[in-house]
């Protein structure tokens, strides 16, 4: 029975991720519908050769790169830190209040979280207004590049912190009570069981979630993106998702986005190897 109720996962994984891998073929080739993935001409590495010669290369990258960099400096730790507050309120009412309002616009969709993100930025909108008030100009927000970065990292907070709570919560309760009754004998204030007790207990939690973040590093809501640049902040917001978006569906250049994703997958194929290999080394949590 085991067996069977893990049958549709490992289904799920045959059909849509291992299964496609056939098909990482073509980064190597020039490929053509008409003559199929076996009958098309092999290349080479001539198209990871023009992605990296090519004008776009290093924006891509570093714009994947400092994207995904502010997303973990940023948003990661976010979870963390209401985790910590929320395990310090004692009025359960108000605890379970905050906790509703927070994990909310998790399930907002996120079409619906950008429809929001433009209508308070727009030039009649409410941060508009707001800045109006104090004699300040409207600011186009979203048509340039300079708040992109700022709008798509502040937004991810308010959208995932909440939720992203969830896990560092669970974890806290499974800390030994005894341990905080110890400290409060011995003199320790809240602050100091904070420091000594709650987050070395939770750190094996967020030792494996932080690889998870690693191992995704080059992804960095590529959807989301989609749905918030255009062609005035490209300059910072176009990423290697985006550009594979374009150069796959939009233009139909198959070979040439299938050579940019698997470059893509392989950076972050290493840093999640390497940033396991450190967590091994550094503690005993480690993924594998």
């Amino acid at each position: 029975m085991i067996y069977l109720m893990v049958s549709p996962v490992v289904l799920y994984y045959i059909i849509f991720q291992y299964g496609p891998m056939y098909g990482l073929q073509i980064a190597f080739k020039d490929y053509s519908p008409s003559l199929g993935f076996l009958q098309s001409p092999w290349v080479g590495f001539t198209h990871f050769i023009d992605f990296f010669n090519s004008y776009y290369f290093w924006r891509l990258l570093k714009n994947t790169l400092i994207l995904s960099l502010y997303s973990l400096i940023f948003a990661f730790p976010a979870g963390i830190i209401l985790a910590l507050l929320l395990n310090e309120v004692r009025n359960k009412v108000f605890k379970r209040s905050i906790q509703t309002i927070t994990y909310m616009p998790h399930f907002v969709s996120l079409v619906v979280i950008v429809g929001i993100l433009y209508d308070f930025t727009a030039r009649d909108g409410l941060v508009n207004q707001l800045l109006g008030s104090l004699g300040i100009e409207p600011i186009p927000f979203m048509r340039e590049a300079a708040w992109f970065r700022t709008l798509f990292i502040g937004s991810d907070i308010w959208q995932n912190v909440g939720w992203s709570s969830i896990i560092f919560l669970a974890a806290m309760s499974n800390i030994d009570p005894a341990l905080y009754e110890a400290a409060k004998m011995d003199g320790a204030g809240r602050l100091k069981q904070m420091f000594y007790i709650t987050l070395p207990g939770i750190m094996p939690t967020v030792v494996i979630l932080l690889i998870l973040v690693i191992g995704k590093f080059m992804t960095v809501g590529e959807e989301k993106i989609l749905l918030m640049y255009n062609p005035l902040t490209y300059e910072t917001a176009d990423v290697i998702g985006t550009y594979v978006y374009r150069k796959g569906i939009l233009e139909a250049n198959y070979s040439f986005s299938a050579a940019v994703g698997l470059f893509k997958a392989l950076i972050a194929f290493t840093l999640l190897v390497i940033a396991n290999g450190i967590a091994r080394k550094v503690g005993e949590t480690k993924l594998w």
